[in-house]
């Protein structure tokens, strides 16, 4: 009996030592793998930032044990979000600007900025997001009462878009602007030869090297502040879609101090001297930054109608929206990035700048089989012209762009071009794959408004009582692979994040409900419990 016994305990002591160390163990969770089957698990293990084992509660604890385990006690799992195009750097300036989202008149805008003035006492305002289609009066504003309350403080008030600024006379002044300033691309808005102070697109450009010096202080703030708002949304990736170099070496300075953890895809912003800079360096990858895509733009935007179309705008006689960038040149920038392992990452809106894009992208990557260039936005597209997607030629969407524009879509484009706007499930028919973002601060940060209009293309007031277009609507489980796998895919990093898989980095998010089953009006009100990074508690 005594040597039982003893037997016994030798065994039990062999066992323990068999138990592989690991620095955090979940147990007893609702955990959506979002692996290549789409698997169901209750429990994985983490060492060394990332996931070395995912199975049952039972066999993770049999075999491994850790400094730390939580048990989540049924809690929903998934991996981290991704958001496949935003402006990460933007959203950290806007919170030190003046917020004009939501704004449903041209009064409150004016409100707005006199408020933040005289809490701050500026010498140069800055504000962002208005949007005349959601006031009683739909026209562009002007300059007048801008001029008559800031006669001597320029001020720049940017549309929701980021495609249009309306600015006062001190900032015309400043950037030289005047009744003969003639830019191509983009539009200097004029009623009866006079400026209103509505720039769209490439002519705002004359007012943004006026703006004030940003300094590193500022942007890492900023950096910092944006963070905070991504991490609080479940966001452990962003693809911020147009930096400078400044930016992006400072990201990355930031990043290898300690200073800012966020995962980011940066986009470089197409400008000869900083792409150069990138190209004759190659792609600039280390485990939180990823360098190698650049951003464009064709046209503009919808709401400002500098998107460009086929035929004429319904609403306006005879305007079809302006290039931003010219056909030539879009085929140019191509034809040099084919030829490294780059991406081209292409603002296209309207149904004529996505065609020239995707005519562009065919025409180079012929024979190329793993480029993986990028349509960001993909919003209106002639039915004719959906063949030209493909894995190889990804579409990038910001699903409540859907739901923001559909009150007035139509009236841009009429019956017929509408059927092929916001077309997200075709898309993702015929590319095979779907990247799904934001693009805030144009939109609202939260990826749980991205899901919802994906999957019920409806506003948060249940708006229109069937969806708009819901032929177009995405499942859930497309939602959720467009937000994490597919868009980690669409990065060229879908073998280390996108997943909760041995061997990815252990970015996962805990949510207070499942918004796989939870109905669909509760979806917009989920909230994040904790966020995790690299298995570090960041929420």
């Amino acid at each position: 009996m005594r040597n039982l016994i003893l037997l016994g305990i030798i065994a039990g002591l062999f066992s323990c030592q068999q138990k592989e160390q690991a620095d955090l163990i979940i147990t007893n969770a609702n955990v959506y793998t979002v692996d290549s089957s789409m698997s169901k698990a209750s429990a994985f293990v983490i060492k060394d930032e990332k996931f070395i084992a995912v199975g049952t509660s039972e066999e993770i604890t049999e075999r491994y044990e850790a400094k730390t385990t939580l048990d989540l006690e049924g809690k929903s799992v998934y991996p981290g979000f991704i958001d496949a195009h935003c402006h990460f750097y933007g959203l950290g300036l806007q919170e030190q600007n003046v917020d004009l989202v939501g704004t449903k008149s041209y009064e409150e805008v004016l409100k707005r900025v006199r408020d933040f003035q005289q809490e701050n006492n500026t010498d140069f305002i800055i504000g962002r997001g208005w949007d005349q289609n959601d006031w009683e009066e739909k026209e562009f504003p002007t300059k007048k009462e801008l001029d008559s309350l800031y006669p001597d403080t320029p001020v720049v008030l940017t549309r929701i878009d980021g495609h249009a600024y309306l600015v006062n006379q001190k900032a015309l002044d400043l950037a030289k602007i005047d009744g003969e300033t003639e830019v191509d691309g983009g539009e200097i808005v004029k009623v009866d030869g006079v400026i209103t102070g509505v720039l769209i697109d490439n002519p705002m450009g004359l007012v943004d090297k006026v703006f004030p010096e940003i300094t590193t202080e500022v942007a890492t703030e900023a950096m910092q502040d944006a963070q905070k708002i991504c991490f609080d949304y479940g966001l452990t990736t962003v693809n911020d879609a147009g930096l400078n170099k400044e930016t992006i070496l400072l990201i990355d300075s930031l990043q290898r101090m300690g200073a800012l953890d966020m995962r980011i895809y940066a986009m470089v912003s197409n400008n000869p001297a900083d792409v150069d800079y990138f190209l004759d360096r190659g792609v600039l990858k280390t485990d939180k930054l990823d360098v190698r895509s650049v951003k464009a733009y064709a046209d503009g935007a919808l709401g400002s109608r500098g998107a460009v179309l086929k035929q004429p705008y319904s609403d306006k006689h005879n305007h079809y929206g302006a290039m931003v960038t010219p056909v030539d040149k879009i085929h140019e920038l191509a034809e040099r990035l084919a030829a490294t392992d780059y991406q081209l990452n292409t603002h296209a809106i309207g149904d004529s700048a996505n065609v020239v894009v995707l005519k562009a992208y065919e025409k180079v990557l012929n024979g190329k089989t793993d480029k993986r260039w990028k349509v960001e936005h993909a919003q209106i597209v002639d039915i004719k012209d959906f063949d030209y997607f493909s894995n190889n030629i990804i579409p990038s969407v910001q699903p409540t762009h859907a739901t923001s524009d559909m009150y007035w879509a139509e009236d841009r484009v009429g019956e017929a071009r509408i059927q092929g706007a916001y077309a997200y499930k075709t898309l993702l028919d015929k590319a095979g794959l779907i990247a799904l973002g934001t693009d805030f601060p144009v939109e609202q940060v939260s990826p749980f408004l991205t899901f919802y209009a994906a999957v019920t293309r409806k506003d948060t007031e249940g708006y229109p009582e069937g969806g708009f277009q819901k032929k177009d609507a995405l499942s859930r489980e497309e939602a959720l692979k467009g937000m994490t796998i597919w868009a980690a895919y669409s990065n060229f990093e879908e073998k280390e994040k996108g997943s909760i898989e041995a061997g990815k980095w252990a970015d996962f998010i805990v949510l207070d409900k499942d918004i796989m089953t939870v109905p669909e009006n509760e979806i917009p009100n989920l909230k994040v419990e904790k966020t995790f990074l690299g298995g570090k508690q960041v929420k």
